[in-house]
């Protein structure tokens, strides 16, 4: 009979960190794809058009695979970001950008509201949302500009402020979020499929919701905007203040699941057990400055390597969610790899200590690189080297000199960050 504890015991024997970390964030990926994620959610064919319409880093393939489903004609158009379409036979993907949103998806924003206005009483509306929709899906309210959301975004992006934060920005100033979208297709059928990538999957905040109804947002805007100091003139403020969306009559939020950050984390955990290594899932909600993250989990390593607690090595500490950074250097990178640098400035010397850090996306920031990882190699390195790259929010160029970036492209989903710390 054969004995799987030695089996399971050679397994972390033989598997290097790198292997061991690339395996469970790779598991993560693979159980957020979407294939057969559509088998038994379809809704039923309606007695006119099925049109589909969407935004996300995800909503092309979502698009794709929902027509592979569906098996009969629909139409429609879906928002992507440059270099994520993927080929589909009826609804036609258009590319724009993200973080920053440009014209484009300003177009595409305004083509999509349109299509949802085309739909009557006999039609059937698919809206695809996944992570990035609420840059993508970006069309003003009268009387600001998109020059004036593209400088507010920016401004946003390096204040580290969280998602919900900025999404919530966003969707006081949008023409087609928070409902917006849903309300316009009335009184079609509407169903809308997700990939969360939001700590806590409320479909109101994923994309900012433009087919899920949400109480109006202008005076939280305004509050959160004052919290980070960031200022606006007076005709933005006004513009928030008067685009209070409360016509939520109608609506019924029918929203499915396809993907979401836990499912990613469950799958790494899995993942990790048949490798003999146990797995700790600290939460798929983790918010906060990723250098403050990173002190929390530098205490927890500490306490496994001294104590066996919380739990005992080898083991992996699993979370997910979404850091911030604060940038007041050059911000290359992403947070991802700033959390990973910040980590590895406090584990210097620790013993048997590596981990990984990576946006599901594919794409950490500003740069090419879904992340990085490090091993206990890296952990001898001196570290005011780390630190002064750390200081400058240049992760990126740190860990590409010491070859230990991830660079995987456009994964196709996007189920936030994954993290994971190997003690053994």
């Amino acid at each position: 009979m054969p004995n799987d504890h030695a089996d399971i015991s050679r397994e972390i024997t033989r598997l290097s960190d790198r292997e061991i970390l690339h395996k469970m964030f790779y598991s993560a990926l693979k159980v957020a794809s979407l294939e057969g994620k559509f088998a038994n959610r379809l809704p039923n064919p309606p007695k006119g058009r099925t049109i589909v319409i969407g935004a996300g880093k995800a909503s092309s393939d979502m698009a794709q695979a929902f027509e592979e489903a569906w098996n009969r004609p629909c139409e429609g158009l879906v928002v992507t970001r440059y270099g994520h379409a993927v080929k589909t036979r009826y609804v036609e993907v258009i590319e724009a950008s993200h973080p920053v949103p440009d014209a484009a998806g300003e177009q595409a924003a305004q083509r999509i509201l349109d299509l949802a206005r085309s739909a009557g009483p006999d039609d059937l509306v698919v809206c695809m949302i996944s992570g990035g929709a609420s840059a993508l899906l970006s069309l003003p309210v009268p009387g600001i500009t998109l020059a004036d959301k593209q400088a507010l975004t920016e401004v946003m992006l390096r204040s580290g402020a969280p998602i919900g934060a900025m999404n919530k920005v966003r969707k006081s100033l949008s023409a087609i979020k928070g409902g917006r979208l849903a309300a316009a297709a009335l009184p079609a059928s509407i169903m809308t499929y997700l990939i969360s990538d939001v700590p806590g999957d409320d479909p109101s905040v994923i994309g900012s919701g433009p087919t899920i109804f949400a109480a109006p947002e202008s005076d939280g805007a305004l509050e959160i905007l004052e919290e980070y100091q960031i200022e606006i003139s007076p005709r933005i403020r006004s513009a928030i203040l008067q685009n209070r969306h409360s016509n939520g009559v109608g609506l019924k939020n029918d929203a499915h699941f396809l993907a979401t950050p836990k499912m990613a984390l469950d799958a790494a955990a899995a993942e990790a057990r048949k490798l003999g290594v146990t797995p700790l899932i600290l939460g798929d909600a983790i918010e906060g400055e990723a250098r403050e993250v990173a002190t929390v989990f530098a205490g927890l390593a500490r306490s496994v390597i001294a104590y066996g607690e919380p739990v005992g090595k080898p083991c992996v500490l699993i979370s997910g969610g979404e850091t911030t950074v604060t940038v007041k250097g050059n911000g290359r990178g992403g947070r991802n790899a700033e959390f990973l640098l910040a980590l590895m400035c406090q584990l210097q010397s620790q013993p048997g200590t590596s981990a990984i850090a990576c946006d599901t996306d594919g794409i950490d920031g500003s740069e090419d690189n879904a992340g990085a990882w490090f091993d206990s190699q890296a952990l001898q390195d001196p570290v005011h080297m780390a630190r002064a790259y750390l200081q400058n929010n240049d992760a990126y160029s740190y860990f590409n000199l010491k070859d230990r970036l991830v660079i995987t492209g456009p994964t196709h989903t996007n189920v936030n960050d994954f993290r994971a710390v190997l003690i053994r």
